[in-house]
């Protein structure tokens, strides 16, 4: 038995063994690990002895791992240890606790064991700045510390990916002092609804209003609603991007590029949930998520417009004395959003907070058809090759439970890392995990950046 010792306010204690997590860390066909220093690592797996390695290359053959300087025949698993606090060097990256090195459909898994108060520094360093105020760092370790635990099932080879699809470990280097004050300071806790733990999931910036759970998975959780977010000073709070008629194209290759793009429905907060692409070649419906995947746009919270590049001319433009091309695009008109009549929704209120709506509403316009026969400012037909599509956003990720641009702004105004996971995690409660706490089904969630994704 190991007692974990609460540091957090009020001050409490529980006696458990430290629950261990399964990270998968690495997957490819050949891996390099080595020690960092004099201390060798220690292979188990090999036969009735351990061995010690300084360096280690392991490469797949067939359906066994394989020692490129010796090591038997072929194995089906190894298991790599170190006494050195230091860790183990896999790739570019150290590690805490051992490595599982397992063969998948012919691929080697690496997969990171070790204690969750050991894993957590690395996670708080990877998804937030260090030098962030400690409240938000707090936060983040009390809600990465929940989803991680939720994840644990006892099935599978592994619990979470290092990944944006779970949540950003980078290993011992993204640890800072501060990090590890952040985990120490919260040691255990976890935010907990009806005796379960919670699907503490997070994203970067929400532009304005988080999303409701049931908005953008299939259950509308009563601790996932959508809050007034705290983010107004975040870099993405606001973006745009442009796609010419050519990048078009190769995005929707079925539909033979854009002729048209029909929002058909948005969510309360005023997030695309499903959208019409009409080409040469045909039309194409898309959720929300999937234009996001296919545009490579960083959130939902999206309107688009349509801009006109006038014809690059070899004379000048009689009104500016500039040549034509070195004109700024003038805006000719807004994608209709099918579903309401017009070019953009108003977020309404949810949860009892009032939700950031649009600064201002774009100007009215009719369909496509009638945007694309415009002329240019010197009375000439426009080609579609000239065509650019705009997209202005808010808000970077899912837009699901805590912002972390939230979290940062909050903190900034005095409220402690509690105040914070209470505003975005609503009815929640947080107290220290106890293993009766596991859910006995897992609200299962697509892979989204936990973060900014």
């Amino acid at each position: 038995m190991v007692v974990l010792a609460l540091i957090s306010e009020p001050r409490s204690a529980v006696t458990a063994e430290e629950p261990q997590m399964r990270v998968l860390v690495a997957e490819g066909s050949e891996l390099m690990l080595r020690s960092d220093g004099d201390q060798p690592l220690r292979v188990h797996g090999l036969g009735r002895r351990d061995r010690s390695f300084q360096r280690l290359r392991v490469r797949v053959r067939g359906d066994r791992l394989a020692l490129t300087d010796g090591g038997g025949e072929g194995h089906r698993s190894l298991r790599i240890s170190s006494s050195d606090p230091r860790g183990i060097w896999l790739g570019q990256r150290r590690y805490h606790g051992d490595l599982l090195l397992l063969i998948r459909n012919g691929r080697i898994q690496a997969v990171n064991q070790l204690g969750i108060e050991t894993y957590l520094p690395s996670v708080v360093g990877s998804e937030m700045p260090a030098k962030w105020p400690l409240a938000a760092l707090q936060a983040q370790a009390v809600a990465a510390r929940t989803y991680a635990l939720r994840q644990r099932r006892g099935k599978g080879d592994f619990d979470v990916k290092a990944t944006v699809s779970s949540q950003v470990y980078k290993g011992i280097e993204s640890e800072t002092p501060r990090t590890r004050k952040a985990v120490e300071t919260t040691r255990s806790l976890v935010l907990v609804h009806n005796g379960r733990l919670i699907n503490a999931v997070f994203h970067s910036s929400s532009g304005g209003a988080t999303e409701p759970s049931g908005e953008v998975w299939q259950n509308q959780l009563p601790y996932l609603v959508s809050v007034r977010d705290h983010d107004q000073h975040s870099p993405v709070h606001r973006w745009n991007q442009r796609f010419e008629a050519g990048d078009l194209r190769r995005r929707f290759k079925e539909t033979g590029g854009v002729q048209g793009l029909h929002v058909l429905s948005t969510s309360s907060t005023g997030r695309v949930r499903s959208a019409r692409i009409q080409g040469p070649s045909g039309s194409l419906v898309l959720t929300g998520r999937q234009l996001r995947q296919r545009l490579g746009l960083k959130s939902t919270m999206v309107r688009f417009s349509l801009l006109q590049d006038e014809p690059a001319l070899a004379s000048e433009s009689p009104r500016s004395g500039k040549s034509v091309s070195e004109s700024t695009p003038p805006l000719i008109g807004y994608w209709r959003d099918s579903a309401s009549g017009i070019s953009s929704r108003s977020a309404t209120v949810a949860a009892g907070d009032s939700v950031l709506a649009p600064s201002s509403p774009p100007p009215p316009v009719s369909d496509w058809s009638r945007a694309r026969s415009q002329t240019s400012t010197r009375g000439e037909r426009v080609s579609s090759d000239l065509i650019v599509l705009e997209a202005q956003g808010r808000g970077y990720g899912h837009g699901v439970g805590m912002s972390q641009w939230g979290a940062h702004g909050l903190a900034s105004q005095g409220a402690g890392f509690r105040d914070i996971l209470r505003h975005y995690y609503r009815g929640a409660t947080i107290r220290p995990y106890q293993p009766a706490d596991d859910p006995a089904v897992a609200f299962s969630t697509p892979s989204e950046p936990a973060l900014k994704g």
